[in-house]
């Protein structure tokens, strides 16, 4: 089986999660720095990794408000996915709901007792372990 990369899309980060090779289980892989504003996305560096490490899937985590609504956030990951989608054609890219990944990930660093600082240094890639173990562990993917 190939392996799925989950990604948790920022303003200023990308945090990027990767599945063993079985599909069971979520790693945190690295954080990127791109800039949204400036259209810095690092779209060429998540190809990279997608190619050295035989990712056959990409899970976008898609933030909805409570009410179901995609708001900014939301159209951020749409976009990234649309841009994902033209540079990376042999790759399944599957819009995941993450509500509540962000808190969960949030959550269980502080109960890990990290500092703000090193809180602040992986939430984004505690996030797509979220998205992606969230994805892994549901019977019905949705894809």
């Amino acid at each position: 089986m190939n392996r799925i990369l989950g990604l948790d899309v920022g303003t200023k980060t990308v945090g990027i999660a990767l599945s063993d090779a079985l599909g069971w289980t979520a790693q945190g892989l690295t954080t990127l720095k791109i800039d949204y504003h400036e259209e810095v996305y690092g779209i060429e560096e998540v190809a990279r990794i997608v190619e050295e490490t035989d990712v056959s899937t990409i899970i976008v985590g898609l933030p909805k408000n409570m009410n179901n609504s995609v708001g900014e956030s939301g159209d951020r990951s749409i976009h990234y996915s649309k841009l994902l989608e033209n540079e990376l054609p042999d790759v399944k890219i599957i819009l995941w709901d993450e509500r509540l990944s962000t808190i969960g990930a949030e959550r269980s660093l502080l109960e890990a007792d990290l500092s703000r600082k090193k809180r602040k240094a992986v939430i984004d890639k505690m996030a797509a372990v979220f998205i992606l173990q969230g994805y892994l562990d549901n019977p019905v993917k949705g894809d």
